[in-house]
């Protein structure tokens, strides 16, 4: 089992930046590949970020490449999202997410193969 629980979010205006983490908690966080998602009221889930366990390898939403950044520090159990150059069509709720993938490949843009969600943290940026 693997806790997840993100910090960092809040409102800022249009073009600032904000710093979102995600502790984990429970087995090896090395073994696991992290995301992040986000949802606006009214859509659905979408992707944002992902890392590989080793953080080697990146994927990023096309809207969201640039300006945010996915890393993560394996000995502080923690993943850590970036956001530069905010836009209010950021808003959401970001959520990180963890799948055990200590090799092999997976689809790490769906939603469906992370076994682990965080309750969430609210991200508002005004125009």
């Amino acid at each position: 089992q693997v806790h997840l629980v993100e910090a960092g979010g809040g409102l800022v205006q249009a073009g600032g930046s904000l710093r979102l983490s995600c502790a984990a908690s429970g087995r090896t966080f090395s073994n696991y590949a992290m995301g992040w998602f986000r949802q606006a009221p009214g859509k659905e889930r979408e992707f944002v970020a992902a890392i590989t366990w080793s953080g080697g390898s990146t994927y990023y939403e096309d809207s969201v490449k640039g300006r945010f950044t996915i890393s993560r520090d394996n000995a502080k159990n923690t993943v850590y999202l970036q956001m530069n150059s905010l836009e209010p069509e950021d808003t959401a709720v970001y959520y990180c997410a963890a799948v055990d993938l200590p090799a092999g490949w997976a689809n790490l843009y769906s939603s469906r193969v992370y076994g682990y969600w965080g309750q969430g943290t609210q991200v508002t940026v005004a125009s």
